[in-house]
Formats: C-alpha cells, structure tokens, sequence
C-alpha cells in the first residue's frame, strides 16, 4: 500500500463508525426531522422517502462554506461515484484540452450521457451534446439534486446515465438581502461574486453578477470569464405564480498543450446562455406547470499551433442553440395516489464553420449539411406511484420519444420502495436510459455517420436508506448494462460498444455535537470496458467545526484506479488531496475567508499530459446587508 493510500485509510479508520453508517443527505440535514423533499425524481416536490430512485440533494449552505465559484467541486465531493475533470486551478475550457468532464458511474458527460438541467430544463452544447461546466456558477444556485441512475422517462435524451439538477435561487421571505464575496489567491487569481435578492408581497427577485480570472499554473494557460443572472417571480394567487430567468457568461480560455506537446495560440472566446419563463400551479390534489427555455451558445475557437511562428489561418466557429416547451400536471387520484402526465419538445439548432483571420470571411464548412442542422423531438410520458400500504410504494414510468431523424423510443421504468422502519427504507429500480447521436456524430467531420441510431443501457440498484436524530447511513449496489454505444472503427462512426459497470457506493454522516459534524461518501466501479475519468475508487471524508465566530470546513478525497488513457497505453492515477477553508465572522454583515486545496502538495494527472498545480490558496471578505 502506497503511502498517500495509507494517510486516507488510516485518517477513515478514525472515523470508523462513520465509514459504516453512510448517508444519502448533506451533513446540515441530518437534523431536520421534516422530510426532505425533492423535484429532480419527479416533476412536483416529492418525501424522497417514495422514490424508487437514488437522489442527493447538496444545500445552498453546503455550496457556499468553501466559496467555490463553481458548484462542481462542491458536488464532486458530496456525491459518491461523480467525478469531474480538472487541469489548472480555475477555469474547465472547451475543445482540445479540455475539463469539466461528468462522470457519474462510468458513464460520461462528456459524451452526453449525463444531463445537466437548470430547473428542469435541459443546458447542453446542441452540436456536440456535452455540458458546457464553466457555466454552472454557484452564484445562481440554490441547491443542487443529482439522480443516480437512468431519467430519460422525465428527461429524454442525454439523462441515461443521471441527471445534475440546478435549482435556482428564490427569496422566500420579505426584506432585501444582499451578498458581496470578493477573494484573491495562488497564480493571479481573482473571484468576485454579488447578489441582491428581494421579497415584497407577491414579487420576488435575484440579481446576480461575477467575475473571475486566473494565470493558471502553467504559461499561456489563462482563464476570463464574466457574467450575471436575473430571476423574477410573481405569486399571482395562492395557488397560481409565474417566473422570468435569465443567466448568461462569457469566458476567454488559454490552453497550453499538454506537457509532451506544447501549443501556441490555442485560445478560446465562449458565449452561453439560458432563458426560462414558466407559469406554475398548486392545488391541494394537483399540481403541475408550463414552461419554455432556450439555452444558446457562440463558440469562437484558435486551435493553436506547434510552431508559433506558423500560426493559423482560421478560426473554428459555432452557434447552437436548445429551445423547448415542457408540459406536465400531477394529480392525486386517491388516497396514497399520484399520477403525472407531460409532453415535452425541443428544437436543437447547430451550426459549424470556420472564417479566415485576415479577413473574417466564412470558409469551407466541416458539415455534411452546409454547416447548419436542425433536429426535433417531441415526446409524452407517464408515471404513477401509488403507497399500497404505509410501509409499501410502487412506482412505474414509460416514455414515448420522437426524435426527427432517428425515430421513435420506448423508455419504461419500475420500482418499489419498502419501509420497514419509520426512518428507514429499502428501494428497488430498474430504469431504461437513452442518447440520441449529436450532429456532431452524425454530420461533422469525416467520421460522421447519418445512420446512428441511439445509445442504450438498462440500469438495476437496490439501495437501503436509515436516519437518526443526528445519523445517517445508506449503501447502494447498482449494475449496468449498455450497448449501441457509438465509437469510432475504421474511421467511421458506427453504435458498436458496450457498457457493463457494476459497483457498490456508501454514504453517512453525522453531527456529532452542536460543533462538530462529519460525512463521508465512497464509491467502487467495475468496468468491463474502462473509460477516462471513471475511478475505480473514489473515497471522501469531510468535517465541520463552528465555535463562535469561527468554521472550519476541511475534506480529504482519495482517488484509486483513476484512468487518464485507456486501451493499449493505459494509465492510472493513484491521489489523496487534502482542501481546508477556514473563515471567520468579524461582525454579523463583514467575514473573511482562508481556502488551501492539495494542501498535501501531491502530484497527479487528471487529464493527461496536463499536471496539476501543487497547493494553493485564496483568500477573502464575504459581505452582507
């Protein structure tokens, strides 16, 4: 056993009763003796106590107790078996070189297996069907809901390996409050993030705005970004209310090449934005609401050279966009009954060119369709749950998908969740999930292939559930099996692959006194098939300490088995990393805040050929008034 290997166990063995009494919840929950509700299993707010299906809810407070920009570290940590990609200090990128690859189980995000929602409403890149991470700013969420397993019956296409749900935030109670953070640290980086958020009678909103930017660790390696969001709702009546949203940013991103293979010049110019509108309705028997959402993006891209004084001639660009209705209303027929109905359609818009850098002229599309591509969906589901007895809960879903070029898709799903004891539950699932083949596999660049069909896997976990006063425990065993899988052979795009992972995760938490609190979440995956990302073993042991005007938040994640390349010259990663965030309250309105992440000072490869920094730290002052 290697020796980074042995501090991790060693610091788990401390904390033994811990490691054995996993936890479904964030730490700052266990207490609450209410029932913690969800959206992402359902459309409606749902006891997740009924749900079949596995889902981690990370809060606001868990967010924001490390000031994370971004809400991805903070998730990777809390959610066993979800591992994202990193390769500098901030800043995730796109194209060659590229972070902010979402893994959750083995399968991966940056194929578009995973979706990323902003309150329900799908946010992907519509040519190359991954999420776009730079653009999931902590500044606009409220909390953030992970379903572990399959959700194309509620979500369609790109939900077949879980769903990343941002629910965005709301002032629920009257006043004005506003939040100013502001940090500097390691490599010239800088982080400033505000928000004012207001309430009066039926009105709400929240305004928000940030700026971040970083030299990065390694020369030609930095990163821009700036951006804000708006959100404003009306309760028209009790039962009727209404909401307008809007978040865009904008980033300018540097990459180096990797370590074996210098580039210059390799620059990127980002655009991506959302708009949602909806109207919502809430009876005491039914519920349900009609929205529609558009998320847009214009990518400007260098793909550098070897040799800088050969630079290029052109530049790749792209526009993109995913505009949708979605429909739903759940009734409660009887007594223990809940029935959902919806109808969902999207438009999925694509275009890919390139423009001469002398004179901005549009060259020659790498399209098989001129560079412009349309694509249609449209599709109605069902699910109805219903508690046989207080101790029993069946739940059964089916979708009906229609996709213009690839046609019609079944996606059925069942489970059962049995309650033996008050605070304790068993849950079964088994769940179909599907992708549909991007533009870019079926109309971009020479692979390209316009016979695709659709990925496909069927997913099987059995979990069991228990809570305490001030503890919880849950395990989960899950197995998946996929094929259809879409890979290059022989330089052509063609649905060959297979996907076969099972694995065990474990979660649990405890507050130990009204100062202290633990958690920890592990995972281990069985891959037939290894990809890049996917760790064999993700292990995460995290604690809180509060006296008085002091918190301390300090996390150590072990990683094991953790692929960097696959197949002939495959390459693991083995790391422990140790992060701290000490913070302290000077007044009520005025804090300040220390952060240090590898503090360990490990070398180690996420992506490869692309080091990453040693330890860091940033400092700073959080505001409030």
């Amino acid at each position: 056993m290697n020796k980074r290997k042995w501090i991790f166990m060693m610091s788990v063995a401390m904390l033994a009763p811990v490691y054995a009494h996993p936890v479904i919840e964030p730490v700052e929950q266990v207490t609450d003796t209410l029932p913690e509700v969800v959206v992402t299993g359902t459309r409606n707010a749902v006891d997740v106590r009924h749900l079949p299906m596995t889902v981690n809810v990370v809060g606001r407070e868990r967010l924001t107790e490390q000031y994370q920009p971004s809400v991805l570290p903070t998730v990777m940590q809390q959610v066993p078996g979800l591992f994202v990609t990193s390769r500098a200090m901030m800043g995730y990128g796109v194209s060659g070189g590229a972070a902010g690859g979402i893994n959750l189980r083995g399968i991966t995000g940056g194929a578009g297996q995973l979706l990323v929602l902003i309150d329900g409403h799908p946010q992907y890149q519509g040519i190359y069907g991954h999420p776009i991470s730079d653009s999931y700013q902590t500044m606009m969420a409220d909390r953030v809901e992970v379903l572990r397993g399959p959700a194309s019956v509620l979500y369609g296409s790109n939900a077949m390996g879980g769903v990343l749900n941002i629910v965005t935030r709301q002032m629920h109670a009257d006043g004005v409050q506003t939040n100013v953070n502001l940090g500097a640290g390691s490599y010239g980086t800088i982080q400033a993030e505000a928000s004012n958020q207001v309430r009066s009678g039926r009105f709400t909103s929240t305004v928000s705005a940030q700026y971040n930017r970083t030299d990065n660790h390694r020369p030609r390696m930095g990163f821009e970004q700036y951006g804000g969001g708006l959100k404003v709702g009306y309760d028209i009546n009790t039962h009727w209310n209404a909401y307008v949203d809007a978040n865009i940013t904008h980033f300018n991103a540097s990459y180096p090449g990797s370590v074996s293979s210098p580039l210059y010049d390799a620059d990127q110019w980002i655009t991506r934005g959302v708009v949602s509108a909806a109207v919502e309705n809430h009876y005491d028997r039914t519920s349900g609401a009609v929205s529609v959402y558009t998320n847009f993006g214009r990518h400007k891209i260098d793909d550098g050279t070897a040799n800088p004084e050969q630079p290029t001639q052109r530049y790749f660009r792209s526009k993109d966009a995913l505009t949708g209705i979605s429909w739903y209303q759940s009734a409660r027929l009887f007594e223990g009954n809940r029935l959902t109905l919806g109808i969902d359609y999207q438009n999925i818009y694509g275009r890919a060119y390139y423009t001469s850098k002398q004179t901005g002229e549009t060259l020659d599309t790498p399209n098989k369709q001129s560079g412009r591509s349309y694509r249609n969906e449209i599709a109605g589901y069902v699910d109805f749950r219903q508690d046989i007895a207080s101790w029993l809960t069946i739940d059964a879903g089916v979708r009906l998908d229609h996709h213009s070029i690839t046609g019609t898709e079944w996606i059925p799903q069942a489970g059962v969740v049995v309650r033996p004891l008050a605070n304790g539950e068993v849950k079964a699932m088994a769940s179909k999930g599907f992708r549909n083949p991007t533009m870019r596999e079926m109309y971009l660049y020479p692979p390209s292939n316009t016979d695709l069909e659709p990925e496909r896997l069927w997913n099987y976990e059995l979990s069991w559930r228990h809570r305490f006063e001030t503890f919880s425990y849950g395990v989960n065993l899950f197995y998946i099996k996929g094929d259809n899988m879409i890979q290059t052979v022989n330089r052509q795009n063609v649905n060959t692959g297979e996907i076969e992972n099972y694995g065990l995760e474990l979660e649990g938490a405890w507050r130990i006194n009204p100062h202290w609190s633990v958690n920890t979440n592990h995972s281990f995956l069985h891959m037939e098939n290894p990809v890049i990302a996917a760790p064999t073993y993700k292990g995460f042991l995290g604690a809180n300490y509060n006296y008085q005007k002091w918190t301390v938040v300090a996390g150590l994640q072990y990683l094991s088995g953790l692929y960097t390349a696959v197949g002939d010259n495959e390459q693991k990663e083995n790391v422990c990393l140790l992060n701290a965030t000490v913070s302290y309250a000077l007044t009520p309105n005025v804090g300040f805040w220390l952060r240090g992440e590898n503090l360990l000072a490990q070398s180690y490869e996420i992506n490869l050929g692309y080091p990453m920094p040693h330890a860091t730290f940033m400092g700073g002052v959080n505001l409030r008034f």
